[in-house]
């Protein structure tokens, strides 16, 4: 039975270590992108209240390539491995569809931010008017300007369709070289998705440079000041050439490719030519986090304490984890130190046990219980003959914040006890004692 057009559609046309080697890489790109833009999203929610108006787009820009992220990556990397597409016709529109709206939002939100940052810097009496309405209506626009584009070719004007390589979907580059509709939809792309956003981003940013420099000439009477504006000059240079550099790193090559498979033989186009490209164009998802999260000192400055705070609570919690049982070993002692109290002749070694509150805000009172194995189960005689008890009630100490447990065992002088197992536990605040 031969295999039928959309068999041979779906099939990988590059070579099985190449698919895995792309898998991989879409593997690594997945775990930094979730990472980074969660991070930024994460950070941006925890200083949701100093957020300015202009930031809004570095979350919507997050949002969306987070959503990129999960919408095609896990089909990318599981249809590489397979060294074909997997999820049929429907899926693949709707993977396409994804990539499309999800990348043109991120494009059209850098636009916006560059155009935004522009206006502030170089006409201060018109962006210091950018207030947090503007923002959201201007990343409203955003949505709607992607949703147009990808919303097309579901309307017949272009159509979306398996990409030359056969493991991922685009826009179907062999009817763009066919029909005129088709090619039409192609050339609007790429002027009102590249070449466009390119000259906008370019321009405010080339703009935003040239007006810091003739600041500074300004200030270099102050060498107070200076070293202020150079500081902040310093950022500025930093952010506008990583912002470029990122746009043109990953959405030149597809942006060429897409023009070629136009207006060019597209059957003498390499299947690995379209491979690389979209490879290139998905890696946008990673830059953007990185550029913002070490980059911006106030989203770095609030990243590094979380994680700080992180850190310390999982290093609490493991410390709390590890306080179940605790063992203690009674050797025999030849001598006191000083800073240990001294037994009274005929009574039994003191062991204190101090160990950390598990939380520091906890109101109740904390107890200590100690057991000794039922074979080595011997206590002491008091003073009237009757045994020691064989649980103490230790008291939390209320003079400082930091609380601790103190617990006191009395036993024999002897050396079959060895061992004693101490199990700490938290009771209620109307308990006056713990008996066993």
């Amino acid at each position: 039975m031969a295999p039928s057009d959309e068999d041979i559609a779906f099939r990988s046309n590059i070579p099985a270590p190449v698919d895995i080697m792309v898998a991989v890489v879409y593997s690594i790109f997945g775990v930094c992108s979730v990472l980074g833009n969660s991070t930024l999203l994460y950070v941006s929610y925890k200083k949701k209240h100093l957020l300015k108006p202009a930031e809004y787009f570095i979350v919507n820009l997050a949002v969306s390539d987070l959503g990129l992220t999960v919408s095609l990556y896990p089909m990318a990397i599981a249809s590489s491995f397979y060294h074909r597409w997997l999820y049929g016709k429907t899926m693949c529109y709707l993977y396409a569809f994804c990539g499309m709206l999800f990348g043109i939002c991120s494009l059209t939100t850098l636009t916006l931010l560059s155009t935004v940052c522009f206006v502030k810097v170089c006409y201060p009496f018109y962006g210091n008017r950018f207030n947090s309405v503007h923002g959201c209506l201007l990343i409203a626009c955003a949505w709607v300007y992607a949703l147009l584009f990808a919303g097309s070719p579901l309307a017949d004007w272009g159509k979306y369709g398996p990409e030359p390589y056969g493991t991922a979907c685009c826009i179907d580059w062999r009817l763009s070289n066919q029909h005129s509709t088709a090619r039409s939809y192609t050339v609007a792309l790429f002027i009102f998705c590249y070449i466009l956003p390119c000259c906008i981003i370019v321009a405010s940013y080339s703009n935003i440079l040239m007006r810091v420099h003739s600041s500074r000439k300004h200030m270099e009477r102050h060498s107070s000041r200076q070293a202020h504006m150079t500081s902040i000059q310093t950022i500025i240079v930093k952010l506008s050439v990583a912002i470029c550099i990122g746009f043109l790193a990953a959405w030149s090559p597809y942006a060429v490719v897409s023009m070629w498979a136009a207006f060019g033989p597209v059957d003498s186009i390499p299947p690995l030519a379209f491979a690389m490209p979209a490879m290139f164009a998905k890696s946008s998802t990673i830059y953007n986090p990185i550029i913002y999260l070490t980059l911006r000192p106030n989203i770095r400055r609030v990243m590094c304490r979380d994680l700080g705070t992180v850190y310390r609570a999982c290093v609490k919690c493991c410390c709390c984890c590890s306080e179940g049982p605790v063992r203690v070993r009674l050797g025999t002692v030849h001598r006191h130190t000083s800073g240990f109290p001294v037994p009274p002749p005929g009574q039994p070694p003191i062991v204190t046990l101090k160990a950390p509150s598990c939380d520091e805000d906890a109101k109740i009172p904390q107890m200590c219980s100690v057991s000794v194995p039922t074979s080595r189960r011997e206590l002491s005689k008091g003073p009237d003959g009757s045994p020691e008890p064989k649980t103490l009630w230790g008291k939390a100490q209320r003079g400082s914040r930091k609380k601790s447990l103190l617990a006191t065992v009395w036993a024999k002088r002897t050396s079959e006890i060895d061992n004693l197992h101490i199990n700490l536990e938290m009771v209620p605040g109307t308990a006056k004692v713990a008996w066993p």
